[in-house]
Formats: C-alpha cells, sequence, structure tokens
C-alpha cells in the first residue's frame, strides 16, 4: 500500500470523523477547545491493538493518557512523571489506571530474554534497556499471561510510591491508582483488584 495513499486515507477519515461527530453533537469541539477535565489519567501500552478510547467507548476529553512499550513506570523516567504530576496535581485526575494487555510483544520478549540460556535474546540498545526491569521480574514466571499480570502489579506499585501520589493522599485528594489487563481474545479490560487509594488497598 504506497504510503501516500496510507496517509491519505488517515487525513479523509478524520475529516469524515470530525463532520460525523459535528452532526450529532453541534458545538463539541468549539466545547472541547475550552479547556478539559477529564477524571482517569490511562497508562497503557504503545501496541496499535489497546487504543483506549476505542475501547473504552470514550470521546475526545474523557481520558488522560501516556502510553509506552509495556506499559511501564519507571521510578525515573521524567516523561511518565511528567504526566502523572500534570495530571493529578493540575487536571484534578481521580483515577491513574495502569493497563497492562495478553500477548504483549514487550513481555515476550522479555519472557524470551529472561529464559534463554545464553544472552542471545539480551539487547543493550534503548529498548533492551527500557525493558529490563520487565525482564527481571519475566525470570520469576514461565506464563506470559501471568507475566502481563505480574508487571500491572510491579507498575501500580511503582506509581504508588512516587512522590506525586503521595502528596495528592497527603493534601486529602482521592486519587485511586488501579491495575487492569485488555484481553486482546475478547476486546475486554479486567479489573485485577489491587487498587490503591489514600486509605490503603480499595
Amino acid at each position: 500500500m504506497p504510503q501516500d495513499y496510507i496517509l491519505a486515507r488517515l487525513l479523509s477519515n478524520n475529516h469524515q470523523w470530525a463532520e460525523d461527530v459535528e452532526k450529532a453533537e453541534p458545538g463539541f469541539f468549539a466545547q472541547t477547545a475550552k479547556g478539559q477535565a477529564p477524571k482517569v489519567l490511562y497508562i497503557g501500552c504503545s501496541d496499535s491493538r489497546v487504543p483506549e478510547s476505542v475501547v473504552t467507548a470514550s470521546k475526545p476529553g474523557d481520558i488522560f493518557v501516556h502510553r509506552n512499550i509495556a506499559n511501564q513506570f519507571h521510578p525515573n523516567d521524567e516523561s511518565a512523571l511528567s504526566v502523572l504530576t500534570y495530571a493529578v496535581a493540575h487536571v484534578g485526575v481521580q483515577h491513574v489506571i495502569l493497563v497492562g494487555h495478553t500477548n504483549c510483544g514487550g513481555a515476550q520478549a522479555c519472557h524470551a530474554a529472561a529464559h534463554s540460556p545464553s544472552d542471545a535474546h539480551a539487547s543493550d540498545d534503548a529498548l533492551g534497556r527500557w525493558l529490563a526491569p520487565l525482564t527481571e521480574i519475566a525470570k520469576e514466571h514461565t506464563d506470559l499471561t501471568a507475566l502481563v499480570e505480574a508487571n500491572v502489579r510491579a507498575q501500580v506499585a511503582n506509581i504508588v510510591q512516587t512522590d506525586v501520589i503521595k502528596a495528592a493522599w497527603a493534601q486529602g485528594k482521592d486519587v485511586e491508582v488501579h491495575g487492569w489487563v485488555y484481553e486482546l481474545e475478547t476486546g475486554r479490560l479486567r479489573d485485577l483488584g489491587i487498587s490503591v487509594g489514600k486509605a490503603g488497598v480499595v
């Protein structure tokens, strides 16, 4: 498929979508241009099969978003921390949801690296360094779905330990952190039941 056709189709689809939305809900875009007040920060994987607005049937303005390879939240990741800070301290989100998904390519790569008899799967490029913490988690799991869930739990724990969340709770803000898994096979989101709020486990 020629590249110019791919880009032209995206632009054409966007124009049609904008037209349809404005027809169904006149003034929608003018209203959203005035500001945003989403109640949810979604932290997920960059995988093209897990578009948060689509799988939750949400509208523009409903969800504040941060996505990266294998839905990581590294304690020293300035990008993720900046998003979390802005979402909690300025936008006023009430829920931070860390979402992993089944058949995650990043998790699969880490699983292969962790259980390889040699260093054949090890990588010292940017992607390998990014996934290093997940590779360590993978050493404790042989099942891929179990690894995906363990990864979500680990990232939720990382978020809860940030100064951003601790400060929000100290200020009395009702911010909760949740861990979900999206199942590619069914199109459904599954709550792992590991939610944490200012009073502890929710």
